[in-house]
């Protein structure tokens, strides 16, 4: 959600605006609604806001600009607390001279008793946030003891809820404190010049060099100290790692959006996700899995929370996984997970799973199966994010970072890294688990080039999506590992180009979902390969009949030789065969670039849809 920047640097070079600026662009991914920034000069708070985009905020400085500066903050907002107005943007100043300027990340729980409190002290309010109320709360408690580090810990003490908090003040030119609790911070580690962010696309231009913030931390930076302590304030050790991407990465690299660029990348992210997790027998091994094996071995029982893009991810899993290791697995979405009371103990591995490794809801998910006494694995393709840091181990899906909020091969690589896992869980087993295993793997290694040849052919795709591009609905149809592509098909179309689109079992077609088919009607059906068992390719077959007899126009997603499907489709899209519990990472490439051709045809923003953020780091 909201973009934070933290930066000092030498006093020779005074481009802290250029900095700020230059990293709030790189975090307008993570969706917002304003935008501004705060400077420390010549004793006073240099400060400009506005609403909209970034550009607004380039404008209003263009129009009125800044003194240069070594020390400031940046951020983008994405509305909680009041619309998003000028004057309810970030930064926020406290004190009655202004001294104070702070910018906040989450939502403050307890922000209304806190702001009735300092209204009957006289303060005066000019925005609509809970963040002006923390301003001005670190403001008087700097007025008492002179110190920002302890001024902003005696302040969080207080607070309820989610947080990252970002603070300079106008007398300590040199000098940002922050603090953190359930809300995502990184620091960047320069020479001569420390940066803070939410995450590390916020100073990737600058440093490839990071310190993890843990919870319930502060942290002060200068332009050569970095400072931690926690919020009761004992001194504390950051843990140091390099961010293994560039910020040529983090451009678009001449595409037409960060989502086309990011589903071309998707052979390099299924690849990079499969690299080191065999040895020279064949055997999976997985280095950064900090549980016990025989622990592993004995779990009889696998839960998958997470939300939206991420928790279809896990519903294609459960399928493979409980075939390769026979073990139940559940797929939960994080948001219930805690209010359903789960049936969960020593013996059930709970495996969450965010591209971010920030989502509240998953977060709040893993912190309960800990409590129950599960065992926890992060799916995640953050390194230093707060899920991981809060689980017992993690599989990095090593997809290099992924800019549009509509989630592409962050999907396929959260797939690839759950079969890898499932596969893995297989192997401990032993048996005849172990060898389809290595079989699986083997084939797995294959699918990076099958999915490079599928990208190779979708001009067809992309023309029947120019032709959509006045649709009103489509509806979405797939069976066993296909019913979760459908309604990841459906959610990409509601995502970015605002249009009615749902995806159903195929099986339940005659249950209700039939009632929807009427005259040119477009239905996507997945359809399974012929290889499938329980000879559900032919009940797919017949579902596409029934469908097309009511005068649906049939849009079919079939193996490369499926004849079968030929009489009964408008259109045929084939895929490169594999291995049914595979198909997934294929099939879901035509509808994604569906769904983006889509978009942009409407002239529609396809990397910042309206109303969404990349992550969402409040429940």
């Amino acid at each position: 959600m909201c973009g934070i920047v933290g930066y000092v640097g030498p006093e020779s070079n005074g481009r802290a605006l250029d900095v700020l600026v230059e990293g709030l662009a790189r975090l307008e991914y993570r969706g917002y609604d304003s935008a501004g920034v705060a400077l420390v000069a010549d004793g006073e708070i240099a400060w400009r806001k506005k609403a909209g985009k970034l550009a607004n905020l380039r404008a209003e400085i263009e129009a009125r600009p800044l003194p240069p500066s070594t020390t400031g903050i940046g951020h983008t907002r994405w509305a909680t607390h009041g619309g998003p107005t000028d004057e309810n943007a970030h930064p926020h100043l406290g004190g009655e001279d202004d001294k104070v300027a702070l910018i906040h990340n989450g939502i403050v729980e307890n922000f209304h008793v806190l702001k009735t409190e300092l209204l009957e002290q006289g303060v005066r309010f000019r925005s609509e946030t809970d963040t002006e109320v923390v301003a001005q709360l670190l403001a008087r408690a700097y007025a008492g003891v002179g110190d920002l580090t302890e001024a902003m810990r005696a302040v969080v003490n207080r607070l309820e809820g989610a947080f990252t908090l970002l603070a300079v003040h106008a007398d300590l030119p040199g000098t940002v404190v922050a603090a953190r609790r359930n809300s995502p911070l990184v620091i960047g580690l320069g020479d001569g010049e420390n940066f803070l962010g939410s995450d590390v696309a916020a100073f990737i231009g600058h440093t490839k060099q990071a310190m993890e913030v843990d919870q319930d931390q502060i942290v002060t930076i200068t332009k050569d100290t970095v400072e931690v302590m926690g919020f009761d304030g004992t001194p504390a050790q950051g843990k140091r790692f390099e961010v293994t991407w560039d910020a040529a990465q983090a451009e678009k690299g001449g595409h037409s959006s960060f989502m086309v660029k990011e589903i071309l990348e998707q052979p390099a992210a299924i690849n990079d996700t499969l690299l080191g997790r065999t040895d020279s027998t064949g055997a999976l091994v997985l280095d950064e899995m900090r549980i016990d094996p025989a622990r592993l071995a004995a779990v009889d029982k696998i839960v998958f929370v997470a939300c939206g893009t991420a928790f279809y991810s896990g519903l294609t899993a459960k399928y493979a996984i409980e075939r390769w290791t026979r073990l139940p697995c559940s797929v939960e979405l994080a948001h219930e997970f805690r209010y359903c009371d789960p049936v969960v103990d020593e013996k059930t591995l709970v495996v969450s799973i965010s591209q971010s490794g920030e989502t509240m809801d998953t977060l709040m998910a893993v912190k309960h199966a800990r409590e129950l006494g599960a065992l926890t694995i992060s799916i995640c393709n953050t390194h230093g994010a707060t899920i991981p840091r809060e689980s017992d181990a993690v599989l990095y899906t090593h997809a290099g970072p992924e800019i549009a909020v509509a989630s592409t091969k962050a999907f396929t690589a959260q797939i690839t890294a759950c079969y890898v896992l499932g596969l893995y869980l297989a192997q401990l087993r032993g048996g005849t688990h172990a060898e389809q295993a290595q079989q699986v793997m083997r084939e797995l290694h294959e699918v990076p080039a099958k999915v490079e040849d599928l990208l190779g052919r979708m001009d067809r795709v992309r023309e029947i999506a120019r032709f959509m591009a006045d649709t009103r609905s489509v509806l979405f149809l797939g069976r066993h590992v296909g019913y979760p592509i459908a309604l990841e098909g459906a959610l990409k179309l509601k995502e970015i180009a605002y249009i009615h689109a749902e995806g159903f079992a195929a099986g339940e077609l005659k249950h209700g979902p039939i009632a929807l088919i009427e005259p040119g009607q477009p239905v996507f059906i997945v359809v399974p390969s012929p290889t499938t068992p329980y000879s559900l390719h032919d009940k797919v077959v017949s579902n596409i009949q029934e469908i097309r007899a009511r005068g649906a126009r049939t849009l079919v997603i079939a193996e490369e030789g499926d004849e079968a499907v030929v009489p009964f489709a408008d259109e045929v899209i084939s895929v490169p065969a594999t291995s049914p519990l595979l198909a997934p990472l294929l099939t879901i490439v035509p509808l994604q670039v569906f769904a983006a051709e889509l978009a942009a045809a409407k002239g529609l923003d396809v990397d910042q849809p309206r109303n969404l953020a990349k992550s969402v780091t409040v429940e």
